[in-house]
């Protein structure tokens, strides 16, 4: 346990800090999750725009981010 007090204060925001990306992780997913059950071409920005947050936050990597909205898309273009 931290003894300082602003390890202490660094081990709150820290806490803070990953609960907000836990959300934003499973926002992201919870989106790609609902998009793959009824891909459409219109919720295709919704999801790109969750994958980006997240990626832009540093939850996930560029390279990641890229992949999923690849896959995402050929949903979208199988559908055609």
């Amino acid at each position: 346990m931290p003894i300082t007090k602003s390890a202490k204060k660094a081990l709150r925001a820290s806490r803070n800090k990953r609960q907000f990306n836990i959300g934003r992780l499973r926002a992201m997913k919870e989106s790609i999750k609902g998009f793959k059950k009824a891909p459409q071409a219109d919720a295709l920005a919704r999801v790109y725009k969750a994958i980006d947050k997240a990626a832009k936050r540093g939850i996930i990597k560029k390279a990641t981010a890229a992949r999923r909205k690849a896959g995402v898309a050929k949903l979208v273009a199988g559908k055609k």
